[in-house]
């Protein structure tokens, strides 16, 4: 990607190094001691386990006292990345859904992190959290996405970032509350179902974003999108699974099979349109 040098957002809040939030979420301690043990003993990487099981990225947990913001924008390189990914998307949500868009924030952190949707270890990876707007990410995820998934390059952690805020898009349209209320009368089978909508729908949505940064403004480079869409099967919940429990459960996938979320990734990056990304309306996914 050519990012160097381009616009920085001023919605992004530096949290590292100030100090480590509880770590473990709502597994508690009993969980978080289970889950490194099995990863001690199979070689899995915790973040691999723990995002099955807690199966969405959207945290719900109630409130917890949020951390001091601070002021300034990143100084090191991988910050001011994506710092510089999330100033184009609003750049691409803003064109596409006009000025009463509303950007979401981006905070950075290392270990654990309070948010509005509760206290959040960084095993869980990148999420967003809709009670406060903000997307949250500790960039040593894009370690584990090259070391162990496999994915590494710009446009790969571009696409991670991109996917976070397509959730922000979804709170912005209604989206995401629709799909909550359905979730609240559903079956857990059913609710697997609909996440795993929400979720494809966001892979498209960074499609859309990448779309236009490589045709408006010519950040994209030969070679960037196939890196993203390596990206996106490196984490489809049937590797996922497989890689953690040797064998693979549909009934409970929660993010989409690795070939449904290059689709839907594809299908964004090559319309540039978000009308294109209904996969509430597709009986196949």
């Amino acid at each position: 990607m050519r990012w160097e040098g381009q616009r920085e957002s001023d919605n992004v809040e530096d949290r590292r190094g100030m100090g480590p939030a509880r770590i473990g979420g709502g597994l508690g301690l009993g969980g978080i001691v289970l889950v490194l043990a099995v990863s001690y003993f199979t070689g899995i990487n915790p973040v691999t386990l723990l995002n099955m099981l807690s199966g969405v990225q959207e945290i719900t947990e109630s409130s917890a006292p949020p951390e001091p913001t601070p002021t300034g924008s990143p100084s090191d390189q991988l910050g001011k990345f994506a710092s510089i990914v999330l100033a184009d998307t609003e750049t691409t949500w803003r064109q596409l859904l006009g000025p009463q868009y509303e950007d979401p924030r981006l905070v950075l952190f290392t270990g654990g992190v309070h948010s509005a949707c509760g206290t959040t270890s960084s095993a869980v990876g990148p999420f967003y959290c809709p009670n406060d707007r903000k997307v949250y990410l500790d960039l040593s995820f894009f370690n584990e996405m090259a070391r162990r998934f496999g994915a590494p390059g710009d446009f790969a952690q571009a696409y991670v970032i991109a996917h976070e805020v397509g959730h922000h898009v979804q709170n912005f349209m209604g989206i995401a509350e629709q799909v909550r209320r359905l979730q609240r009368q559903a079956s857990e089978r059913e609710g697997n179902a609909l996440s795993v909508r929400m979720e494809l729908q966001a892979d498209c949505f960074a499609g859309v974003w990448g779309h236009h940064a490589k045709r408006e403004r010519n950040l994209i480079e030969p070679g960037d999108f196939e890196a993203g869409l390596k990206a996106a099967a490196a984490i489809g919940d049937d590797r996922l699974q497989k890689i953690g429990q040797g064998y693979v459960q549909p009934e409970s996938w929660t993010h989409g099979s690795s070939e449904q979320r290059m689709t839907w990734l594809r299908k964004g990056l090559e319309t540039g349109d978000p009308k294109s990304c209904d996969t509430f309306a597709d009986n196949r996914l």
